[in-house]
């Protein structure tokens, strides 16, 4: 169940119907979760997973949408953010695993996008494939690479617009968050006649850094968990520009703050933004291009600013409302937090 449905609210921007990243027009989410024995003693398991968010049912090569990122804290190994924010555009799916996985996602997504769009190193250039990591080796045989590229591009393929499935699932299946079971979450708010979503792959913190420990049952800490990472993605259909976008996508770090996190040493605490208000032609003729966009003094900005940090933090609590109890390699249990009402 999601927070809202345990009674707890955060904020005061309305959600969108669905409450879910995939309110905003177009956006699509799929997860391929992985979840069995790697060996025959069950020590080594594949707890792992991939989930891809699609700005759109198009072709991201031919139309991108604007797109910028945000580092809170460097400690990860994501791919595509240099050309992302240099471009300022975002033309591919986006994809989250963990972190000795990057590579073979961005094999699937690179295979994926070659397979619909043969032009790319022919008769154009390259593509700029993005993908987003935590470390989820306490459950995930990680060194064993379970996740394959085919797996990216199920998922990838998979995608719908429906409410995203949330907790331990796709790439958030191995995941921790305070000590508890965390993974996929996501929320939305409404502003005006736009709307602005919020999907993370959370992975981070100590039970007693929580701040919302007053809601819980008592259960389980996990002590040895080291620092742990977020991925945010950020989705709007409002007409932002790259430089807007990277604006509001640091007030996530607003949000992920307010739960308890204070982006440790080894915490790679990313956001990535896209909207998907404009398609940029891949080809175009014209030298001229003419895009709306809001203005930065206006007070919707401020709405934006207040809607990401609203929407990050009920993700991350979606995130731990929704994943449930979890084993993984040598037998290792993640206990799923409990909310109460207060």
């Amino acid at each position: 169940m999601k927070i809202r449905e345990k009674g707890l609210t955060i904020g005061k921007l309305p959600t969108g119907e669905k409450n879910c990243i995939t309110d905003v027009d177009g956006v699509m989410v799929g997860h391929v979760t992985l979840d069995y024995p790697l060996d025959a003693t069950g020590n080594e398991y594949a707890c792992t997973g991939v989930t891809a968010i699609l700005p759109h049912n198009g072709n991201l090569f031919r139309e991108k949408v604007t797109a910028a990122s945000h580092v809170l804290n460097g400690f990860g190994k994501t791919t595509g953010l240099i050309q992302v924010n240099e471009l300022g555009v975002l033309e591919s799916p986006i994809l989250l695993t963990n972190t000795f996985a990057v590579p073979a996602a961005a094999q699937g997504v690179l295979q994926y996008m070659l397979e619909d769009n043969p032009e790319i190193g022919e008769t154009t250039g390259t593509i700029n494939v993005v993908v987003g990591e935590c470390n989820d080796s306490y459950l995930n045989s990680i060194r064993l690479f379970p996740v394959k590229p085919e797996h990216a591009m199920e998922a990838i393929r998979t995608a719908t617009a429906e409410p995203a499935t949330e907790g331990a699932v796709g790439a958030g299946k191995g995941m921790v968050c305070f000590g508890y079971k965390g993974g996929i979450g996501s929320s939305s708010r409404k502003i005006e006649e736009y709307t602005i979503g919020c999907l993370v792959l959370s992975n981070f913190g100590k039970k007693e850094e929580f701040q919302w420990a007053r809601y819980l049952l008592e259960g389980e800490a996990l002590s040895e968990m080291a620092d742990g990472s977020i991925i945010l993605v950020l989705a709007t259909d409002a007409p932002l520009s790259d430089r807007q976008l990277k604006r509001v996508a640091k007030r996530c770090g607003i949000g992920l703050g307010r739960t308890g996190s204070h982006f440790s040493h080894g915490s790679g605490d990313i956001v990535i933004a896209f909207s998907t208000a404009h398609k940029i032609l891949h080809l175009a003729e014209e030298h001229i291009e003419t895009r709306t966009q809001l203005r930065d003094d206006h007070p919707i900005m401020n709405q934006f600013f207040m809607g990401a940090a609203e929407a990050a933090e009920e993700a991350i609590l979606n995130s731990l409302s929704q994943a449930a109890t979890t084993t993984g390699r040598l037998s290792r249990v993640v206990n799923q937090l409990n909310f109460i009402r207060e």
